[in-house]
């Protein structure tokens, strides 16, 4: 009979799987919910480096950008993250000051428009801030402009979102002392203040602001995936703060060699040509193929702002508290 050899057989082929998948490495990169989305960089990611590593990657979400230094203080040596992706120079400094970063010891010809020497933080991408509105509308010159009219925008949290705590580093660099009273004029054109961009920039497609923070690049995913015009990042004249995101090593990694391989992989062409047309930003590495079409009618900043990390660490409190107050007025 068949069935006595059959099923050690079919025991045989179960357990070698299993032992097949056990020994297979496992890769955690703690990020924020829009990476991972399926119209984010996440999906292609995942596959472009599993094709490589002989490996499973998996993608944590943990909310917004600045809610991954959140949820990582709050987890300390315990988390299970090899990776963080998705902070930027704002956060840098206090995630430092966590001592759970390793050096990443990449080396990389960055694209950037800025020197980069950091040697815990490696960029993946990076952009100017501005507030997005609709074509054809009366479009505000500065801040204070926007302050002074009737606009009304959608914005988000600094405590959870970099967009967010982006603003406040703006304003706070463009006015200085004056900030609070920026803040003050501004606080009657704010509709709302969501956890994140995601549910920022719909309530801004839903029609339910006339503009909303996010970035110089947002009009390239309406003119490249839907052929739509539609939309426009006003220009400043007070110029526009950037932003570097980043990733770093997790100093506690049980995969140190495999997050070293992500990380080398992440300034790689196969990483950064997924980069303009998913997360909507300018690659850290300009892929070979060059920026995609439609990139080159966006708006680029007169002038460019950005605090050091030190910097914006000592300035975040207070400037949250000039946030608080106007908001709460």
């Amino acid at each position: 009979m068949p069935r006595p050899i059959y099923l050690p057989a079919v025991a045989g082929l179960a357990l070698a799987a299993s032992v097949a998948w056990a020994e297979t490495p496992v890769l955690q990169v703690m990020t924020y919910d829009s990476f991972v989305s399926e119209w984010g960089p996440g999906p292609a990611v995942e596959a472009a480096f599993e094709e490589t590593c002989a490996c499973d990657l998996q993608f944590i979400g943990a909310g917004d950008g600045a809610a991954l230094l959140a949820r990582l203080q709050l987890e300390g040596p315990r988390t299970d993250a090899d990776i963080v992706l998705g902070l930027d120079t704002n956060l840098t400094a206090a995630a430092r000051e966590t001592g759970l970063f390793a050096p990443h010891g990449v080396t990389a010809d960055l694209s950037l428009p800025i020197d980069w020497n950091d040697p815990d933080f490696l960029p993946f991408d990076w952009g100017y801030f501005a507030f997005v509105g609709n074509a054809g509308d009366a479009a505000p010159t500065s801040l204070q402009a926007l302050a002074d009219s009737d606009v009304q925008v959608v914005i988000q949290d600094p405590r959870s979102s970099t967009p967010g705590l982006g603003l406040l580093m703006w304003v706070k660099t463009a006015y200085g002392e004056e900030a609070d009273a920026l803040w003050a004029d501004l606080a009657d054109n704010v509709v709302t203040v969501t956890p994140g961009w995601s549910e920022a920039y719909g309530m801004f497609l839903d029609g339910e602001a006339d503009a909303v923070l996010s970035y110089t690049t947002s009009p390239a995913y309406h003119l490249i995936a839907e052929d739509d015009a539609s939309k426009v990042a006003w220009g400043f004249d007070e110029g526009h703060y950037m932003q570097v995101e980043v990733a770093g090593k997790v100093a506690g990694t049980d995969q140190p060699e495999l997050a070293a391989e992500f990380l080398a992989f992440m300034v790689s062409d196969a990483f950064q040509s997924i980069i303009p047309t998913t997360n909507w930003m300018y690659p850290a590495v300009t892929p070979a193929e060059g920026l995609p079409d439609g990139f080159d009618t966006l708006l680029t900043p007169a002038k460019s702002l950005l605090l050091s990390p030190e910097d914006a660490a000592a300035k975040r409190d207070a400037a949250l508290d000039e946030w608080r107050a106007a908001l709460s007025r």
